[in-house]
């Protein structure tokens, strides 16, 4: 399967990723795959201080581009579940999604009030027939979803300018979890990160750091290792392949598609 990925790429054939071959409608068409990549990474598992009454809900709650929302019927809604925590606790973003016009964000795993499915499975003991849940630890999470609406779509911008738009519910001020986690990073990971490319090392975490996520994904046994490779570029240029055993890359390979067939250099594996 690599092979044949390879050579239609290195002839100039694009390897149209699934959800482009569905016909499916790109979520955000005004944005960049670069610049949607930079604002996920950048929002998620990011945390922020309550600065006013945050109520649990089912539904997201709408909070305006301009700094507006409706105190009043957050608090309405706040009625049933509570708030999510108190003014000047911390809150995590656990999920980001783009759509045309907002960009919704999912609060400490969003709410969820019964479980999982599978938690409320129950099933007769005795000869009374009573029903007893199979699963006695029950997830349940209280958190709540903030849907950030735009006039007309969501424009090119940064997660520092997104978090600055939701400054009237949250703060994050303080240094993101991302900022954290990259500190702690060996110097030549630190400096892969910043060049923008992936090295030979690095964990599938630390390359979409450093370059996002893959336009594609190919995965095959070799000798009996699982294999996975990392697809990016778009033919007639470079094409990126990254490939990884388990969680770490093994190999990164520069192809060029539509420019001759040439081959980059190896990039050099740190020492």
């Amino acid at each position: 399967m690599r092979g044949i990925v390879l050579s239609m790429l290195l002839a100039g054939f694009p390897v149209v990723p699934i959800a482009a071959q569905k016909g499916e409608e790109d979520p955000a068409p005004h944005l960049s795959r670069e610049e949607k990549v930079e604002l996920i990474r950048g929002l998620t598992a990011e945390t922020g201080v309550v600065k006013t009454f945050l109520p649990r809900s089912k539904k997201a709650l709408e909070f305006n581009a301009d700094g507006t929302w409706d105190q009043a019927e957050w608090k309405v809604i706040g009625r049933e579940y509570g708030p999510v925590a108190r003014v000047g606790d911390e809150v995590q973003i656990t999920k980001v999604d783009l759509s045309k016009d907002k960009i919704t964000f999912q609060i400490n795993g969003g709410l969820n009030t019964r479980g999982r499915w599978y938690e409320r499975i129950e099933g007769g003991m005795g000869s009374g027939n009573r029903g007893v849940p199979l699963s006695r630890g029950i997830t349940r999470s209280a958190g709540t979803t903030i849907a950030l609406h735009f006039p007309d779509r969501v424009p090119p911008m940064t997660a520092q300018e997104v978090k600055k738009l939701l400054a009237p519910v949250l703060d994050f001020s303080k240094r993101s979890a991302t900022e954290n986690y990259f500190d702690t990073l060996p110097p030549e990971i630190q400096e892969a990160i910043k060049a923008k490319r992936a090295e030979v090392g690095m964990t599938r975490d630390q390359v979409e750091m450093a370059i996002g996520r893959p336009r594609d994904r190919i995965r095959e046994s070799v000798d009996g290792e699982d294999l996975e490779d990392w697809i990016y570029g778009m033919p007639p240029g470079k094409i990126t392949f990254v490939t990884f055993a388990g969680n770490t890359v093994t190999k990164v390979a520069d192809h060029y598609a539509g420019l001759g067939g040439s081959v980059a250099p190896p990039l050099k594996s740190p020492q």
